[in-house]
């Protein structure tokens, strides 16, 4: 079964209004600090509505900043984030709500709720914020855990589940909520090896088969190599290459990306 995992269109809502030129992500001079360590710094990037945007670097780049900020969990020192025109910062906190309802994120730890079976892990989110009936909330949860290979699963506590299978409940849960934009934080990181390949292949489905655009920070290499139409090189917080993967990958022009690529290939 194929499970509708586009965003949801109410009678009377109007299209969504997209930039000139196409933007659906913006970072406009962004920077982050923590103390005295700026981990981004006058950061300026976008994306485009269902291209798959993947962020490398050394740990401590930048990278999973940036996701942090679009789920809106840190703010920034400086600069502005625009979301299909609209402000997520500065925005007062009613409309920040609104505009980060159109984001999901499936983190490095699966975040699952223990005290609530699988199904319940995935619905409960769409009956409380968008006010889904628990019925259409578990017939669509019920889709995607068919989509995951965890059909069978939905009465599992998380606890009976093996890492890679909780990892899948909460890529799930991510798409329960029909985002437009997918976060993905080093989501294999916190696996056992042999349960990789299989979270990644859900993704890549997810990546060919739907429009959601996806920002993905990750050190699976071969997988960035398959899934993204951008690649953007991370270090000291600001982005010292793109391109698209066949050029990052084979033929970097930095030789900071070289040394790197040479160390995690």
């Amino acid at each position: 079964m194929s499970a509708d995992i586009t965003p949801p269109k109410t009678a009377g809502e109007p299209a969504a209004k997209h930039l000139p030129d196409g933007e659906l992500i913006r970072f406009d001079r962004v920077t982050k600090r923590f103390g005295k360590n700026t981990v981004l710094d006058n950061l300026c990037f976008s994306a485009r509505p269902g291209k798959h945007v993947t962020l490398i670097g050394p740990s401590g780049s930048g990278k999973t900043t940036i996701l942090r900020l679009l789920m809106t969990l840190v703010t920034p020192d400086e600069g502005t984030i625009t979301i299909d025109g609209e402000n997520l910062y500065p925005a007062d906190r009613r409309h920040v709500r609104e505009v980060r309802k159109n984001i999901g994120m499936v983190f490095q730890q699966f975040n699952l709720f223990p005290n609530m079976n699988v199904l319940r892990n995935i619905t409960e989110a769409p009956v409380r914020v968008l006010g889904l009936s628990r019925d259409e909330a578990e017939e669509r949860g019920r889709e995607l855990l068919d989509m995951v290979g965890l059909g069978d699963r939905c009465a599992a506590k998380p606890t009976q589940l093996s890492g890679g299978q909780q990892q899948r409940v909460a890529i799930a849960r991510a798409l329960a909520m029909r985002p437009r934009i997918l976060l993905l934080d080093e989501v294999t990181s916190a696996l056992d090896p042999e349960l990789v390949a299989g979270v990644l292949d859900v993704l890549r489905d997810i990546a060919h088969t739907t429009d959601i655009t996806m920002l993905c920070v990750t050190h699976e290499m071969n997988f960035a190599r398959d899934i993204s139409d951008d690649v953007l090189m991370f270090d000291s917080g600001k982005v010292i290459e793109s391109g698209p993967p066949e050029k990052i990958f084979t033929d970097p022009e930095q030789e900071r990306t070289r040394e790197f690529l040479s160390a995690v290939l």
